[in-house]
């Protein structure tokens, strides 16, 4: 993880594949969950304690920005997927509530001391190539019933964050909106430079959606020109 001299300079506990729920992205392999990182965190602190002290270790954490982007995999490796059948047991209200519950560590995060966060919600996985192709899309149309379900969980998120707000008057808890400014992308998508949304960079099938890069051969062959910049699943 480095010195604690390296890490007062930030410190990134990302995780590639993880979810809030455990078992999130368990077909990628090896990957350390929220509950982890949050952990790794913890023992973050503690070495700041043993080597600063106490006093001005808490001084640093609670100066410093935390940011917390994390949710998007316990829909497309988990819920999407319908892993254990979960689509049965939650419908996607029940789900959104769940996963935000789940995902709300901000009290912990305050008990050590945090009091600067930036929550991203989630952005739109309905427009993501392989939903354009696993839905059938006929003319790019981003999937609703998916883009729904993101929806309802930033709604839910948002509350939360303004319900935590009101109980813990001396945190900053801000949310980004995600889904808002990639939609903004998406529908005025020339004006931001790009030709095309729907399409991947790099895959293959309708959309580039049906399987995912596998050689450098099949990738844009215009770096230069953001053809396909949303990541395709």
């Amino acid at each position: 993880m480095g010195t604690v001299e390296d890490m007062t300079k930030g410190v990134n506990y990302a995780s590639a594949g993880a979810g809030v729920i455990f078992s999130s992205g368990s077909e990628l392999g090896q990957r350390i969950s929220f509950t982890q990182q949050i952990q790794q965190f913890t023992d973050t602190l503690q070495s700041f304690i043993l080597n600063m002290g106490e006093a001005a270790a808490n001084e640093l954490i609670s100066n410093s920005v935390f940011y917390v982007s994390i949710g998007v995999n316990d829909y497309i490796h988990y819920y999407l997927r319908n892993v254990s059948n979960i689509q049965n047991l939650y419908l996607p209200w029940s789900f959104n509530q769940f996963v935000a519950a789940a995902g709300n560590k901000e009290q912990n995060l305050y008990n050590m001391n945090v009091r600067k966060v930036i929550l991203m919600g989630l952005p739109p996985i309905g427009c993501a190539p392989y939903y354009l192709w696993r839905y059938n899309s006929k003319n790019g149309e981003c999937i609703e019933e998916i883009n729904d379900m993101i929806l309802e969980y930033n709604f839910v998120m948002r509350y939360m964050i303004e319900e935590l707000g009101l109980e813990l008057p001396d945190a900053k808890i801000t949310f980004c909106d995600m889904y808002e400014g990639s939609m903004d992308i998406i529908k005025n998508h020339e004006l931001y430079g790009f030709n095309v949304t729907t399409d991947a960079c790099c895959g293959l099938g309708k959309y580039k959606g049906w399987i995912m890069c596998f050689a450098s051969e099949i990738a844009c062959s215009n770096a230069t020109n953001p053809v396909g910049s949303i990541p395709s699943n």
